[in-house]
């Protein structure tokens, strides 16, 4: 029990995370499945207090003379590149929906058309960056950067939950090897 609490406690923690748990749970001998999910439910725990708090702790520090600065600052970054992202993902919808509409004139009228979903973007970037296991990413960063970002927060937690999932799938198979992994289904 006390190395289960040790996973959770450490996959809290900011930057190591569930990258840094896995391999430790490994070490102790915790069997693989304890590890995955004491890692996962510690890593989801901060996601949805950073999606929610993040602008409003932003808020809060703006109000102070010494903060104002680094939450300009932090503000204008976001902004630049959020706006990158929603000018590509609209220049993208009109081009598709240009597209769309060339090809149903040449299509009969008497043709249904299924709608297309519009493929999200914003949502794989944030699933991948979250599952890469690499040193800066993962579901802090990620829940950062959607908060900043002013991404939908359901979907932003979503793309966290799946990140957090296939990174640990990712750490178990390095940790304890594919047939060490597999034993469950052998």
């Amino acid at each position: 029990m006390k190395n289960i609490i040790y996973i959770f406690l450490i996959s809290i923690l900011p930057i190591i995370e569930l990258r840094g748990a896995i391999p430790v749970g490994a070490a102790l001998g915790v069997p693989f499945y304890w590890n995955y999910l004491c890692a996962v439910v510690g890593n989801m725990l901060p996601v949805p207090f950073i999606l929610l708090f993040i602008p409003k702790i932003l808020d809060f520090l703006a109000r102070f003379k010494i903060f104002r600065p680094v939450v300009e600052w932090v503000r204008k970054k976001a902004d630049k590149h959020s706006a990158k992202i929603v000018s590509h993902g609209v220049a993208a919808e009109k081009n598709a929906e240009a597209a769309c509409e060339e090809s149903s004139e040449v299509k009969a009228e008497n043709e249904v058309q299924p709608k297309k979903k519009r493929f999200d973007g914003a949502f794989l970037g944030l699933l991948l960056f979250v599952m890469i296991p690499l040193p800066g990413t993962g579901a802090w960063t990620g829940s950062l950067i959607a908060a900043l970002f002013d991404l939908p927060k359901r979907r932003s937690f979503l793309a966290a939950l799946l990140g957090v999932l296939g990174a640990g799938v990712i750490m178990c198979l390095a940790s304890y090897g594919v047939v060490g992994f597999l034993k469950i289904f052998i």
